[in-house]
């Protein structure tokens, strides 16, 4: 069985092993394969597994022994499912690897949006408290989260997890309500279901955590962010394109809301001249929320298993097509 991984290394840059996957087979491993080496690379393999290596209905249609794609990853995107479905080619992903270590991370960017750490460290470092005339000194306006408001879009396995911590801090929780439902069951005391309106006029800090869908692209828009409040913060860990991010750098760089951090952008790396780059009180970090070593290793055990699944003849986290988000 010849298996090939197409981008291996941002989930295992080698502080993991591949050990448990060589065992199942004739394995191969590139650190990244560019675009014009994926046809070529891909040649005779019945597994490919790729995290954002693209596997169009064209490069598919040129691969008559694929039978298994794993997508390194819980996102699915970069793959053609329809054309893999048509080609009986199976399609698996890694539908939960990250709750713990995304949620966390969002808090290390909201702590970081109140508190500035790392401008505070810095500062200290280049002499201020040294050569400061007062025993302590702040750069920015602290912020304490106690009895404020989280709002939460997406209420999944991440979403749910970010309202619990946010509880324990003593945080109010309201989440987007898409069924509409007024009695729908709240998961502890402090949470609310809201409409789209009340969570954007209510919210101190509103965190993303929704898939990209046609009808989330773009919900961080010039609409929604004029109803926040001007000390709001924003956080996405989700997907980079649910923010316009023209109409966020403009809030930002008007004051009409007071920060953002941001870990994902809608491309990535980002282009230079992405507006958000430069835009006051915005935390840009490089897609990390997933990658502690925990959760790389949570994420290879299941890529592993996926094959191996697939290879015993019962494959497990199956992607089934109902759109490609």
């Amino acid at each position: 069985m010849k298996i090939v991984v197409l981008d291996g290394y941002t989930l295992n840059p080698g502080d993991l092993t591949w050990d448990e996957l060589i065992k199942l087979g004739d394995v191969t491993v590139f650190d990244r394969s560019p675009h014009d080496k994926i046809l070529e690379r891909s040649q005779g393999a019945q597994v490919l597994l790729t995290n954002k290596t693209p596997l169009s209905a064209t490069t598919l249609q040129q691969l008559p022994d694929l039978q298994y794609i794993g997508v390194l990853a819980t996102g699915y995107d970069v793959i053609d499912v329809n054309a893999a479905a048509s080609q009986h080619i199976v399609v698996a992903n890694i539908p939960y690897y990250g709750t713990d270590s995304v949620a966390q991370f969002v808090f290390a960017l909201l702590f970081e949006l109140c508190h500035q750490v790392g401008l505070h460290a810095k500062s200290v470092q280049q002499g201020a408290w040294t050569a400061s005339p007062d025993w302590c000194y702040w750069k920015t306006q602290l912020v304490e989260l106690s009895g404020k408001t989280m709002g939460i879009i997406g209420s999944g396995r991440i979403g749910m997890q970010a309202a619990r911590i946010a509880n324990t801090l003593g945080m109010k929780v309201i989440a987007l309500n898409r069924r509409g439902e007024t009695d729908r069951e709240v998961p502890f005391n402090g949470f609310q279901w809201v409409s789209k309106d009340a969570l954007f006029r209510n919210s101190d800090v509103i965190s993303l955590h929704c898939p990209l869908t046609k009808e989330t692209e773009g919900i961080i828009n010039k609409s929604h962010l004029e109803l926040m409040k001007s000390n709001a913060f924003l956080i996405n860990t989700a997907r980079g394109k649910l923010v316009i991010e023209s109409d966020l750098a403009h809030s930002l760089n008007e004051r009409t809301i007071a920060g953002a951090a941001l870990d994902v952008l809608s491309s990535e790396p980002p282009a230079p001249n992405n507006p958000l780059l430069h835009a006051p009180n915005c935390i840009i970090t490089p897609h990390i929320a997933w990658a502690t070593r925990e959760a790389r290793g949570r994420l290879l055990q299941t890529a592993v298993d996926n094959v191996r699944s697939f290879l015993e003849g019962n494959p497990q986290n199956i992607v089934r097509i109902r759109n490609n988000h």
